[in-house]
């Protein structure tokens, strides 16, 4: 009977696995549709019909038309696309890291730790010995100080093998407003130019997107994403323990290390390109999570496919909610956001059902 029981949990859980990478395709046509919407909505004339015939090679644009869709749209629909799935993968990473669903690297410590970094080359770079400039040195800054972060929170908060969720989140609350505090420093030094740059910057926005600062960007993004979807079966493994890890053959630390690696790269190139944009690490994997099962090895791939979607779906929003203006990214995703995470700690005191 113990066999039979044992047998059936495991056909039931290679089903949902199953299920859960069939959905893979799913949400990658999501993505697509999204993508397409986005790329045909804006201020100007351009509209979804001249952008189809536009990239299929049937219908020709003005030299107006091919600026805006090429040299504007593209790479802010490309930069969303890597943003949204690097702070999506990121916050599954950590939510599988410390075996919580409330990690993320906003309310970590993490974003800001490389917005901090961002910040610091934006205002200093060139007039500082020690500080560079150019297109490279804002996605390095922001990934040094996400990655300090990162490796911070996890060394306090780390005892015996064993990981405190509520020393993580009160370190991450300390090391947020630290940040927070240094970061104001530095706007306090800035010309007027700069000040008006880091303050939409600071409420997450994809409008400075260029081919230059994705080419910056993108390969970090990229590599992380890469990094994380390999580390599928070890954090399945580190859902039972460490020391079960251990014993089905899997390096603990390295696993730990890469993860950590894989955040802060991932956090840092997002933050350094889109600025401080908030809750898509721990709304998208978290609902993933109760709607497709646990398992990492899915989990990673689908958060970065709808974490993408979530993002680019956002920006079209921004652009359009009070055009010709356009509203910061940041906003919305709290606004979207926060709701849930307040019903995820609702769920998880068993004040709500759902």
């Amino acid at each position: 009977m113990a066999v039979a029981s044992d047998l059936g949990r495991g056909m039931r859980h290679g089903d949902r696995l199953a299920r859960a990478r069939a959905l893979h395709a799913v949400f990658a046509a999501l993505l697509a549709a999204v993508s397409l919407t986005s790329l045909g909505i804006g201020a100007t004339g351009l509209t979804l019909g001249d952008v189809l015939g536009a990239l299929s090679g049937a219908h020709a644009l003005e030299e107006i038309e091919r600026v805006v869709l090429y040299d504007i749209r593209l790479p802010r629909l490309l930069t969303g696309i890597a943003v949204g799935a690097a702070l999506a993968v990121s916050g599954a990473l950590l939510q599988g890291l410390f075996r919580n669903p409330l990690a993320d690297p906003g309310i970590i410590g993490v974003s800001a730790g490389a917005g901090l970094g961002a910040i610091t080359v934006i205002v200093l770079g060139g007039s500082v010995a020690l500080i560079p400039s150019g297109a490279y040195a804002v996605p390095v800054a922001a990934f040094l100080g996400a990655w300090g972060v990162t490796f911070g929170l996890y060394r306090v908060s780390t005892r015996g093998g064993r990981t405190s969720v509520a020393t993580m989140l009160l370190a991450g609350i300390a090391v947020a407003a630290l940040a927070a505090a240094l970061a104001g420093v530095f706007i306090f030094m800035a010309d007027d130019q700069q000040l008006r740059d880091l303050t939409f910057w600071n409420l997450g926005s994809l409008a400075g997107a260029s081919w230059v600062k994705l080419a910056a960007s993108g390969p970090a993004i990229a590599l992380a994403i890469v990094a994380a979807c390999t580390l599928g079966p070890a954090l399945n493994a580190l859902a039972l323990g460490e020391a079960t890890a251990a014993h089905v053959g899997f390096e603990v630390e390295r696993v730990k290390t890469l993860a950590i690696l894989s955040v802060a790269l991932g956090t840092g190139a997002a933050v350094a390109v889109s600025g401080g944009i908030g809750f898509v690490g721990i709304v998208v994997p978290h609902l993933l999570r109760l709607a497709t099962g646990p398992d990492h090895r899915a989990l990673l791939v689908n958060s970065a496919l709808c974490g993408a979607a979530l993002l680019v779906a956002a920006d079209t929003a921004a652009r359009v909610i009070v055009a010709p203006a356009e509203l910061p990214i940041g906003i919305l995703t709290a606004i979207l956001g926060a709701p849930v995470f307040l019903w995820i700690l609702l769920r998880r005191r068993g004040l709500v059902d759902l």
